[in-house]
């Protein structure tokens, strides 16, 4: 059986106020910030599942209470929970630079906080569970991200080009990217104001006039400063990373996997996004929120590389592929022309999201889908989609049979 899903808006501040009201169908009135549209059972904000036409249950509700159903035996066995996060993102404003944990750590460290007796609410906390957090996200528009550091030439390129960042240079020659991170992260404030207050006020009227181009750290630096991110008299700490990581420019399909340890941050744009199920985040700045140094060093990736701009693999059933190589969850897409279908057999628990078009789903009960709308299909099931206009459809489900 599949059932229709209705998931939970967040209302960040950095979100954009147009783009998941007009994919939702729904007024904006309150001109709230639509950030994140959350698709999933998380503890947090569960979807809703809608058993039959007027009766909805939380779905993290329904899979405790009868796991193996909603779950599948293996999903069930080896996860205990569902073990991704779906969601549509609308990044209007630069998010904070991020690092999350691997497994191990994750465990770890939760266990430690825990006994220290740090309340999960308390705005130092760093870990909220004991779960690793990678991403996949594919691009819906235009979408620009910082991700994991330079390559080393880029890197002394950047840094030698940047004349408030040229004396960097060489704790990245003499004594690598860690020596270079943790130095300007544990660096004085008033240090820092020196190097960033020069670099700022130079590139931010640039920015004001238009001729600063996107491609350029120069542009996101002053867009920083400009959308009130950070401020003149106290730059932010997470200006050096705009410098440090790898600018990378996505087109619409295009995706790209967050591992742990990788830096990164969403800078602009709209994108889905499929995630294990979790809050662990370590912020390296552009955040008002608690920036653990110590911790972050601890588990960031410090070596340049050359970001993996994933590109679309056909599977045999005509679903589109985004490898991530984890066994948390996949992402895969679908572009059906009008009056065509598609038939599928699920082997875990699916969620599938219609971006654009309307669609009818067969399995067991029929019902439409138009654009924003979304299903819960049960693991085992046989099931046809058919596009009742051109449709883009993205789907998040468990890769169990590689288990």
């Amino acid at each position: 059986m599949a059932y229709k899903l209705t998931g939970k808006i967040q209302h960040y501040a950095w979100g954009g106020y147009d783009y998941i009201p007009h994919l939702l169908h729904i007024e904006n009135s309150k001109h709230q910030p639509f950030a994140e549209y959350w698709l999933g059972a998380h503890d947090k904000a569960s979807s809703e599942m809608w058993l039959n036409g007027n009766s909805h249950q939380p779905l993290n509700q329904l899979i405790k209470e009868d796991p193996e159903k909603f779950l599948g035996e293996n999903t069930s066995t080896i996860f205990g929970r569902l073990p991704f996060l779906f969601k549509i993102l609308d990044v209007k404003e630069m998010l904070s630079i991020q690092v999350h944990p691997s497994k191990g750590e994750a465990e770890k460290g939760f266990a430690r906080e825990n006994e220290a007796g740090i309340p999960l609410d308390a705005p130092q906390r760093n870990y909220k569970d004991d779960n690793h957090k990678p991403e996949m996200m594919a691009a819906l528009s235009e979408f620009y991200l910082l991700h994991g550091f330079r390559k080393e030439k880029s890197l002394l390129e950047i840094l030698n080009k940047t004349p408030e960042l040229r004396s960097l240079a060489g704790y990245v020659e003499k004594k690598g990217y860690e020596a270079l991170y943790a130095h300007v992260m544990n660096m004085p404030q008033i240090r820092v104001n020196e190097m960033l207050q020069p670099l700022l006020k130079r590139v931010l009227p640039f920015y004001k006039k238009g001729k600063s181009a996107k491609s350029s750290p120069d542009f996101w630096a002053a867009r920083a400063v400009d959308s009130e991110i950070t401020h003149l008299e106290n730059p932010d700490k997470g200006i050096f990373s705009i410098y440090f990581f790898n600018l990378v420019h996505l087109h619409p399909g295009e995706g790209i996997f967050q591992a742990a340890g990788i830096p990164h941050a969403y800078l602009e744009g709209q994108n889905v996004e499929l995630m294990a199920n979790s809050d662990n985040v370590l912020r390296g700045g552009l955040t008002p929120k608690h920036v653990d140094v110590e911790e972050l060093l601890k588990h960031t990736r410090f070596e340049g590389i050359e970001p993996a701009v994933l590109k679309e693999i056909p599977d045999k059933n005509k679903w589109i592929q985004y490898p991530s190589g984890i066994r948390d969850f996949s992402l895969s897409k679908i572009e059906i022309d009008a009056s065509n279908d598609i038939g599928n057999q699920s082997i875990s628990p699916e969620i599938i999201l219609v971006v654009s078009g309307k669609i009818s789903l067969s399995s067991g009960n029929d019902f439409v889908l138009k654009a924003g709308e979304a299903a819960y299909i049960l693991p085992g099931e046989t099931y046809k989609i058919s596009s009742i206009s051109n449709s883009l459809v993205y789907k998040a489900s468990v890769p169990v049979q590689e288990m």
